[in-house]
């Protein structure tokens, strides 16, 4: 196992009605609010009212920046950032998911800086202080409201680019279960796929003396895989809702991966179909990951397929291991299409024209990864296995 200096300071209220801890903490840092959300779905849920009156009762002042986009833009930052400087904000409070979150830890690390915003997108060092963040969750997907790095994508660049920053994670996150009841099927499938990509990105390693880890990502994997259904299609059942919660903030919040040289391959290449083509997420994550998958099976690797096969999808450990491997790999793949995922980059209106450019981009830093290292041909063979 490697060296690991470890530590979390979002403090996690997990639960039923544990919104009522949101005004004390709040005050904590202040009373003069940031309320950043997406496209009204907490209005929808009654969400929004609740925070409002809380707020109310508790004279705290806030300003809105709502519309945030599933894919969060550099322009949304921007708006924060000059809204908490015109209002004088103590504190940022992302009510949503991993995007609206996302959007919420750039705006507080851009509030102070000098330049553009997107200058700290693309060097973190730039990040010198920041804002206090908050979270409600919504959206069991990202594992945002637990971890310091946010994904913010630029429109006029076609990028899509991580930005980390200790400060950037969260003081405190509330996690209702009841909070994702209402959401859409689309949603929870894409949510379910992403949490398993973190930790796939986690769990093919080449550390193999990561033995706690490994036990502990598989398990987070068969929560995903039982859950994800239920959720979909009992969508105010506690028990699924919760689980999914608490494994999203787990999948990413360095429990998995300190210890472990990590991979986050996957992730780069979904990033350039995201910011090319603005798709979501988990949706381009689920349809890669099979084909990464396969891609990355050889004699190197197979014990590791074989490990996942055996300790996540029950296969028979006395069989041949290439069968193992490609059965692992064929059920991941059934998986998804399960959940109503779209298993080609053609469905979700892909062609061939950019893929070559988007390789190139993907990979202009340097190679993918480390379990098996991609450089640009790789990751367009991925590319065109996946159309």
């Amino acid at each position: 196992m490697l060296n690991f200096d470890y530590s979390i300071g979002t403090k996690i209220f997990f639960g039923k009605d544990k919104i009522d801890v949101l005004a004390s903490n709040i005050k904590k840092y202040g009373s003069n609010v940031l309320l950043v959300y997406g496209g009204g779905s907490i209005k929808r849920s009654g969400l929004y009212d609740k925070i409002v009156t809380i707020f109310n009762k508790n004279d705290i002042e806030f300003c809105e920046l709502s519309g945030v986009e599933p894919n969060p833009r550099i322009t949304s930052v921007r708006k924060g950032i000059e809204l908490c400087r015109e209002n004088k904000v103590d504190i940022i409070l992302a009510v949503g998911g991993g995007s609206v979150i996302d959007c919420s830890k750039v705006i507080g690390a851009g509030y102070y800086y000098n330049g553009d915003a997107w200058d700290i997108v693309l060097d973190s060092r730039k990040i010198t202080k920041v804002l206090p963040i908050a979270t409600i969750l919504t959206l069991a997907a990202t594992g945002s409201e637990m971890d310091a790095g946010a994904v913010i994508s630029n429109l006029d660049t076609n990028e899509k680019l991580p930005a980390f920053n200790p400060d950037m994670a969260p003081k405190f996150s509330i996690l209702d279960p009841a909070n994702t009841f209402s959401v859409p099927k689309n949603q929870t499938a894409a949510g379910t796929a992403d949490i398993m990509s973190h930790i796939f990105e986690v769990y093919f390693s080449n550390t193999n003396e990561a033995f706690m880890q490994n036990r502990m990502a598989e398990a987070l994997l068969k929560t995903c895989i039982k859950y994800g259904e239920i959720a979909m299609s009992d969508p105010t059942n506690y028990e699924a809702r919760s689980n999914l919660m608490w494994t999203s903030s787990l999948a990413i919040n360095g429990l998995l991966s300190y210890g472990k040289e990590t991979e986050w391959s996957v992730h780069a290449m979904e990033h350039e179909l995201s910011a090319f083509y603005d798709i979501t997420h988990g949706v381009g994550l689920a349809i890669l990951t099979p084909h990464w998958m396969l891609y990355a099976l050889n004699d190197n690797t197979l014990d590791k397929f074989v490990e996942y096969g055996v300790n996540v999808w029950g296969l028979n450990p006395d069989t041949d291991k290439y069968d193992i491997a490609h059965k692992s790999i064929e059920k991941t793949k059934e998986h998804f299409i399960s959940l109503g995922i779209p298993s080609t980059l053609r469905e979700i209106g892909i062609g061939e024209d950019k893929l070559e450019k988007m390789a190139k981009q993907a990979t202009s830093h340097g190679k993918l990864g480390s379990f098996k290292p991609l450089a640009m041909q790789d990751v367009l063979n991925i590319y065109k296995a996946s159309l």
